[in-house]
C-alpha cells in the first residue's frame, strides 16, 4: 500500500503544478499579477536499518509541495491615459487600506475614484499617501486617502509683483502718448483688478508713465480712475532702458472696496535693473506680454501624477497645486508576503514590516501616471511547464496502474 501512497503523492504534486499553471494562464491579463511556480521536496522515512557498511537504508515515500515562489520581476507598462491609473517602475508596492483597516500592498495600479473623489482600487480600498495643505506635502504625517474631487477649490493668492513687456515708439513726438498697457492683478480675496499703465513722451529718450485703477475698486474713490503709481523711463541710444536714471515708482493700491487686505503693494512693472522688459525702438508702441504672481480662487479641472508620486491638481484659475503624494512600501523579503487575492498582499513575519517612503527615494521605484503594469506571465514558459506537468501526471498514473496489476497478481496467487 505504501507504493500506492508514493505514486499518489506524485499525482497530487502534478495536479498542484497544473493548478498553478492554470492560475497563471488565467491571470495573463490581470494587471500587476506576478507569475507563480511551485517548489517540490522529496519525502523520506526515517532510516531504522543500515547495510553492512553502516550506511542507512532509506526508501523514498513520494513528493510534497514545499513552497510557492512568485516572480516579482516588473511587467510591461501600458499607457491607459486614465489620470487615476498608476504603475511603479522599479521596486515597491502601492499601499491601500485593506480589510478591517489593515494595510494591503499591490502592484496593480488600475485605480479609479469613488463618489467622494478619493482614489481607490476597483474594490473600493483607498490608495494611501501623504496629505498636502495649501499645496505643501507633509511626508511626516500619517498616511491617508488622496482626494481629487472636482469640487476641490484652490485658495486665492494676492499679487505681489506685476510685469509688463512693451516697446515705446521712438518716433513719437514730445508730448505724444503710446498705447496704454493693461494688466490684471488679484487681491487677497481673489478679486481681479485691472491696472492701466499710460505713457507720455516728455523729451528725447524720456517718457513718464502712470498706473491707474478704476475708482470703483477702492473705498472713497472719486472720478473714473485713481493713479496708484508713477515714474520716469529713460532710454539709452540703443533703445534699452537706462536703469541708473529711470525712476520706477512702487504701485500701492489703497483700501479696497471689497474688504480685501489693503494696501495691495506691487513691485515692478518693468523687470529688474539687470533685465528690464521695456524698450524704445523705431517700432510701433505695443505691449507684448503681462504677468502677475496672483490668482483668483479656482475649481479643480484636472490632475496628473508625477514620477515622485505627487498628485498635481490644475485649477480653473491656472494654479497647479499638490493635492497629496502617493506613498510606496518595500519589504526585506518579498517572497514572505501573503497573497490575499484581488492583486493584493499583506505583510507577515517572514516578509518583515513595510518600509514606507516617497517614490524615487531609498531604492523605491518611480510612479508612471496614466499607466498600469501588466502581468509578467510568459505564455511560452507556461505551455512548456504544462507539458512537463502533463507528463508527470501520466507517469504517476501509469505507476498506479502497474501497482494495481501487481496487487491483483499477488491476490490471484493466494486464491
Amino acid at each position: 500500500m505504501g507504493s500506492f501512497a508514493t505514486a499518489l503523492s506524485g499525482l497530487n504534486a502534478a495536479q498542484s503544478m497544473l493548478q498553478t499553471i492554470s492560475n497563471n494562464l488565467a491571470n495573463m491579463n490581470t494587471d500587476g499579477y506576478k507569475d507563480q511556480t511551485l517548489t517540490f521536496g522529496d519525502i523520506y522515512a526515517q532510516a531504522t536499518q543500515t547495510n553492512g557498511a553502516g550506511d542507512p537504508l532509506q526508501t523514498g515515500n513520494g513528493v510534497k509541495v514545499s513552497g510557492t515562489d512568485s516572480n516579482f520581476s516588473e511587467g510591461n507598462l501600458s499607457a491607459t491615459g486614465i489620470a487615476s491609473n498608476m504603475a511603479l517602475s522599479g521596486n515597491g508596492y502601492f499601499i491601500t487600506q485593506g480589510i478591517a483597516g489593515l494595510p494591503s500592498y499591490t502592484r496593480s495600479g488600475d485605480f479609479t475614484t469613488n463618489s467622494s473623489g478619493y482614489i481607490t482600487t476597483p474594490g473600493g480600498e483607498l490608495v494611501m499617501g501623504y496629505p498636502a495643505a495649501n499645496g505643501v506635502v507633509n511626508t511626516s504625517a500619517a498616511l491617508q486617502g488622496i482626494n481629487v474631487s472636482n469640487g476641490l477649490t484652490s485658495p486665492p493668492v494676492a499679487s505681489t509683483t506685476v510685469g509688463i513687456t512693451a516697446n515705446l515708439d521712438s518716433s513719437t513726438a514730445v508730448g505724444g502718448t503710446a498705447t496704454a498697457s493693461s494688466v490684471t492683478v488679484y487681491d487677497s480675496l481673489g478679486t481681479p483688478h485691472t491696472l492701466t499703465v499710460s505713457y507720455t513722451k516728455t523729451a528725447a529718450n524720456t517718457w513718464s508713465y502712470s498706473v491707474s485703477i478704476p475708482s470703483t475698486d477702492i473705498s472713497g474713490g472719486t472720478g473714473t480712475s485713481t493713479v496708484v503709481g508713477s515714474g520716469t523711463l529713460n532710454f539709452n541710444s540703443d533703445g534699452s532702458m537706462d536703469t541708473s536714471t529711470s525712476t520706477v515708482g512702487a504701485i500701492s493700491i489703497p483700501t479696497l472696496a471689497d474688504g480685501a487686505k489693503s494696501p495691495l503693494a506691487l513691485t515692478g512693472p518693468f523687470g529688474t535693473t539687470t533685465t528690464p522688459t521695456i524698450t524704445q525702438t523705431d517700432l510701433a508702441s505695443a505691449t507684448s506680454a503681462t504677468s502677475t504672481d496672483g490668482y483668483a480662487s479656482g475649481t479643480l479641472s484636472s490632475y496628473a501624477i508625477q514620477p515622485n508620486g505627487t498628485v498635481d491638481g490644475t485649477f480653473s484659475s491656472g494654479q497647479t497645486i499638490a493635492l497629496g503624494q502617493v506613498a510606496v512600501a518595500n519589504f526585506a523579503n518579498n517572497q514572505g508576503l501573503s497573497n490575499v487575492g484581488n492583486n493584493a498582499y499583506q505583510a507577515t513575519n517572514a516578509s518583515g514590516q513595510a518600509v514606507v517612503g516617497v517614490p524615487g527615494t531609498g531604492g523605491n521605484g518611480t510612479v508612471v501616471g496614466g499607466s498600469v503594469e501588466q502581468s509578467n506571465v510568459n505564455i511560452a514558459s507556461e505551455f512548456s511547464n504544462l507539458i512537463v506537468a502533463q507528463q508527470s501526471y501520466g507517469a504517476n498514473a501509469k505507476s498506479i496502474t502497474t501497482l494495481q496489476q501487481l496487487s491483483q497478481a499477488a491476490l490471484a496467487m493466494i486464491q
